[in-house]
């Protein structure tokens, strides 16, 4: 038939006396045309077709840098020369017919696994546009698509193998049945990782920017990205931790996002006050303390409990011991709470305490704890900074001092003063009286 197809060509007699006299010429010459017919279709397919297309998808200017990530398109343009292999490899005369199937069979393949990454390239599409939606960050589909991606490769390697032996897929499926322990093994991990992605969006456990901790792995920042194997998760120091999906339903972690999404962020923090200066305040120190709007109110109600409560004393009252007084540290706590219900940046519809925490070596701690009104780090900072530095600066004036372990200023004083009072005693002071 190709050798008819060729002697019917309008060819000069010399030509045809050549490819009578050299068949392989003829075979030489058509498989040549055949190729070339192929590149020819492939250029015009990819440079051609595919680039109008493109160029009606990025119509718009604003989607057009989107468009061009997707090689989906381009993709299927290299089917098209494969095509021409696999019909045209038969019009090739004087080949022999196993060299026709293997050429079939190895271009069949390539069609399929040109039409696998098509396909993944379509899912990376989905995955693209699906990311612009304003849930997206809430239910992520990533995971899932990677799942088809494994399928859709699993599916082409197979029809690839049974294409490149010119067997039927169905005898390559039923020998998997043998293999399953074997493929059990070997997708062991994105088994595990395709049923934890599946809860963790289920159960809305993590999403895409929340801010997660995860000591044992040394993880703590912000999430920038779930997949169906890892997690990624940029660290304060600008790290990028990889954590196994499997590991978020397997092990403890902490998620901060109900901190944001509250508008409120926790202040917790203890002031370490000397004991020794924990004293009864009197009329002078309340005289001096009256002063203070933030006290007049309880100052004045809390003594005319006292007084009312000593007066019924009666002659017990007169034993200092008997009677109710008001403390320095007491009103120092009031001051505390009054202080947190008057700021303008704290939250006053969640819980503010300031409350005396079990005293040790450190001093009795006075832990103030109330919540921001914002949840910006830099911002919260800022404000817990500012109360602190208040409360420590005020502290002088109800005659409380903070507790310091001695630092080498007070021991080299402490040196001093003891070298001086020495020095002061008289030589020949013995100190026995005589």
């Amino acid at each position: 038939m190709t050798d008819d197809f060729l002697l019917r060509l309008p060819l000069p007699p010399l030509v045809n006396d050549w490819l009578t006299s050299y068949p392989w010429l003829s075979t030489l010459i058509v498989a040549l045309l055949v190729l070339m017919a192929a590149w020819l279709l492939d250029l015009f397919t990819r440079q051609i077709l595919v680039n109008w297309l493109m160029r009606r998808l990025q119509a718009p200017a604003e989607r057009s840098a989107d468009y061009r990530k997707f090689k989906f398109i381009p993709r299927l343009a290299h089917v098209v020369p494969a095509l021409v292999i696999t019909f045209g490899v038969a019009l090739v005369p004087g080949l022999p017919e196993g060299v026709i199937v293997l050429v079939r069979n190895v271009a069949n393949a390539f069609i399929v696994l040109t039409l696998a990454l098509a396909l993944s390239g379509v899912l990376d599409m989905i995955n693209h546009v699906y990311s612009q939606r304003p849930d997206a960050l809430d239910r992520p589909i990533k995971g899932y698509l990677q799942v088809a991606n494994i399928a859709i490769f699993a599916v082409a390697v197979l029809l690839m193998i049974a294409t490149l032996l010119d067997r039927s897929p169905l005898i390559l499926l039923s020998g998997l049945g043998a293999l399953a322990a074997v493929l059990m093994l070997v997708f062991q991990d994105t088994i595990l990782s395709l049923v934890a992605s599946v809860q963790i969006t289920s159960n809305d456990m993590i999403r895409v920017g929340d801010w997660i901790e995860m000591p044992q792995l040394n993880a703590d920042g912000d999430v920038i990205d779930i997949a169906l194997h890892t997690v990624k998760v940029q660290n304060w120091d600008k790290t990028i931790t990889t954590i196994p999906t499997k590991r978020f339903i397997s092990d403890s972690f902490k998620n901060w996002r109900g901190m944001e999404e509250s508008g409120g962020r926790r202040i917790k923090r203890s002031l370490y006050l000397d004991q020794t200066s924990v004293t009864f305040l009197d009329s002078e120190q309340k005289s001096h303390l009256s002063r203070f709007t933030l006290l007049q109110d309880y100052l004045a109600t809390r003594q005319r409990e006292i007084d009312e409560w000593n007066a019924a004393l009666k002659e017990y009252g007169k034993v200092a011991a008997n009677t109710r007084r008001v403390t320095n540290l007491g009103t120092f706590r009031i001051y505390v709470a009054n202080y947190l219900k008057s700021h303008p940046r704290l939250r006053q519809d969640m819980t503010q305490i300031v409350r005396h925490l079990s005293p040790g070596a450190e001093g009795l701690p006075l832990e103030v704890y109330c919540f921001t009104n914002t949840t910006q780090w830099v911002e919260y900072e800022g404000i817990q900074s500012d109360i602190f530095d208040h409360l420590l600066s005020i502290l002088p004036e109800f005659g409380l001092r903070v507790f310091q372990a001695p630092s080498g200023v007070d021991m080299r004083a402490m040196t001093e003063n003891f070298f001086d009072r020495g020095q002061s005693r008289s030589p020949t002071d013995t100190g026995n009286g005589s």
